[in-house]
């Protein structure tokens, strides 16, 4: 199963006042394992960056200056993202500016049921808690310390490790390397993922662990993982 963990930055809330996507990231996972394979790029947004904006994700107009109009890589995004599954975080917003960008230069739009929203997820399993993505790395122990500013391609690493975590934390040593060249050609058969640098914390609270050693004793000591 194909998965592509995605995030952009904007320069403001909404493309329908003249916002628009000035960067995208996405991480490749292949039945929820990372292959190495990255797709990242800065767009020209052919507009100023409100200070409110640059203040989240350090992208300044000038940077961004001699970068990509969206036009001019769109269709090189549409075939990194194909037509699979989409793990995003607060999905509705970065599908709204991707979709509008996408019909401006006349390519097909993104169907709103390929994206999972992380946060929605995290909401209904942490209802009233919070669930920001640093919320999240706090909860699971993620390190996320290299996340001073808002960046595509690093949010889409640590969404990854989060949205795993959200799934069942099907990987408990899980966790991505950025591979800086983002060709869809770069081998990758030999990639492993490094080690969690920090184990999870128990997840066991004390009473059900106290139930499960009374559950062990009332089987007198007759366990088939303790048998000879």
């Amino acid at each position: 199963m194909r998965e592509i963990v995605l995030d952009t930055e904007t320069t403001g809330l909404d493309p329908f006042d003249g916002d628009r996507v000035v960067e995208i990231g996405a991480i490749e996972l292949f039945n929820h394992m990372p292959t190495g394979e990255t797709y990242h790029q800065y767009i020209n947004p052919e507009r100023d960056m409100p200070a409110g904006a640059f203040a989240v994700h350090g992208l300044s107009e000038a940077f961004l200056s001699d970068k990509p109009v969206f036009a001019s890589i769109a269709q090189e995004f549409l075939d990194f993202v194909q037509d699979s599954r989409l793990i995003i975080h607060n999905a509705s917003f970065d599908m709204k500016f991707l979709n509008a960008e996408l019909d401006w230069c006349s390519h097909k739009l993104l169907p709103m049921g390929q994206a999972l929203d992380t946060l929605a997820i995290a909401r209904k399993k942490f209802a009233g808690a919070q669930n920001s993505l640093d919320a999240l790395c706090r909860r699971f122990g993620i390190d996320n310390s290299a996340r001073t500013l808002h960046g595509a391609l690093l949010d889409s690493e640590i969404l990854a490790e989060v949205y795993l975590e959200l799934i069942g934390g099907r990987q408990p040593d899980f966790a991505l390397k950025i591979v800086q060249n983002t060709s869809r050609n770069t081998p990758s058969g030999d990639y492993t993922p490094p080690k969690r640098p920090n184990p999870l914390r128990p997840r066991l609270t004390e009473r059900e662990n106290a139930a499960h050693t009374a559950f062990l004793k009332a089987l007198g000591g007759k366990t088939l993982w303790k048998s000879d």
